[in-house]
């Protein structure tokens, strides 16, 4: 397989479901501080020789974004891509090549290339790799996972990250369908707590930049009753001011808020890219006699509903727990995403290539002791 890149304008990056390879997403990072570059990819699957000038168009691209990790060090980061998705067995030499066509592309002082990959885990179609309820048991061990992506690598240097920075496992949603089938793969109880947050006076609208100030207000409760980073307001309203319209993959950000009276008890921020809708955030209030009105199914409800009115074909629930473990952190986001009735999907998550092998093993020493769930 021969790969050829080429740099391209950001804002020619190609429509796409994928809100983190968009034109949109370039400028949203630009915004909040970050360099981006584009390359388009073109591939010889017959590996002939010659710089495939034939080719009119490109097989695919990628989006990359320049996060700095240290003081004058970067990492190239490219969130959920590349889309395009070689034959399992020649991943590790697709990626290898794709770095090594990029290097030159990159600052000097770029440490290394850190994939996102939105690829199916290989090892989600390994039967062994099942429970006999069927429930995933997870990849297996890191040193087994190198292995298998490096295989036929020339220089065997592929590492997975020690941790991953968009989620690996989550609820994919068929929004394709009509509302009564969207209903009855629903699990009983979900469906029951959407009706009786309607009966509560749960009412959902789409408050859009206005409606930031009051959503940033139960995000800021939330993030401190679960110990989460928090970021600025800007962070957020950023998001609402991208200019995309001379794009070829613009994204639409929407903002719902659920109320009870002209009270906000809840919010999400969800956007919609190609024929995907994505869930970006959630927030709810720290009131316990909140909890009884069950505005988190309300809102839910009305993304699906907004996603199969615009067109989607999926919605992306964005994260869970890859198995049903009460001991885990996000068991809570896999009973209740869940029971939506949409299909668990295990991405093959954070993939690096170091440039720098001394000084990324530095890098991931770090990160591996900052990481709770890194290296299992």
């Amino acid at each position: 397989m021969q790969v050829e890149l080429k740099p391209k304008k950001t804002r020619r990056v190609l429509p796409t479901p994928y809100l983190q390879q968009t034109a949109y997403w370039s400028r949203l990072k630009q915004k909040q501080g970050r360099r981006t570059a584009a390359f388009d990819i073109m591939v010889d699957a017959a590996g002939r020789s010659g710089d495939m000038a034939g080719h009119v168009a490109a097989d695919g691209d990628m989006l990359v974004v320049l996060r700095p990790i240290a003081h004058n060090v970067t990492m190239a980061y490219v969130p959920f891509g590349p889309e395009l998705l070689p034959d399992e067995e020649m991943r590790g030499v697709w990626l290898e090549e794709l770095s090594e066509q990029m290097r030159p592309h990159l600052p000097d002082n770029c440490l290394f290339v850190r994939y996102d990959l939105p690829w199916r885990s290989p090892w989600a179609d390994e039967p062994d790799r099942y429970t006999e309820n069927a429930s995933w048991k997870g990849p297996p061990k890191v040193r087994i996972q190198e292995i298998r992506m490096n295989f036929d690598t020339e220089y065997w240097n592929l590492r997975k990250s020690p941790t991953d920075l968009l989620p690996t496992d989550t609820v994919i949603i068929d929004v394709g369908v009509d509302r009564d089938r969207i209903l009855s793969r629903m699990k009983p109880k979900t469906r029951y707590n959407i009706r009786l947050s309607g009966r509560k006076g749960v009412r959902v609208r789409d408050a859009g930049i206005d409606g930031l100030p009051a959503w940033y207000e139960l995000y800021r409760d939330t993030a401190i009753r679960h110990k989460m980073d928090l970021n600025d307001m800007a962070y957020f309203s950023a998001a609402f001011n991208v200019v995309d319209s001379d794009c070829d993959s613009p994204a639409r950000m929407h903002l719902l808020l659920a109320e009870v009276g002209d009270r906000p008890v809840a919010g999400i921020m969800l956007a919609i890219s190609g024929n995907r809708s994505t869930y970006l955030y959630g927030a709810s209030s720290s009131d316990p006699q909140d909890r009884k009105f069950m505005a988190s199914y309300a809102l839910q409800w009305e993304a699906i509903r907004r996603a199969r009115k615009g067109g989607c074909r999926d919605y992306d629930m964005f994260g869970v727990s890859p198995v049903p473990d009460p001991v885990h952190p996000m068991y809570g986001l896999y009973r209740f995403k869940t029971g939506f009735g949409g299909r668990m999907q295990h991405r093959q998550g954070c993939w690096d290539y170091p440039f720098d092998e001394a000084r990324y093993d530095v890098y991931r020493a770090s990160e591996l002791a900052a990481s709770p769930f890194a290296g299992g």
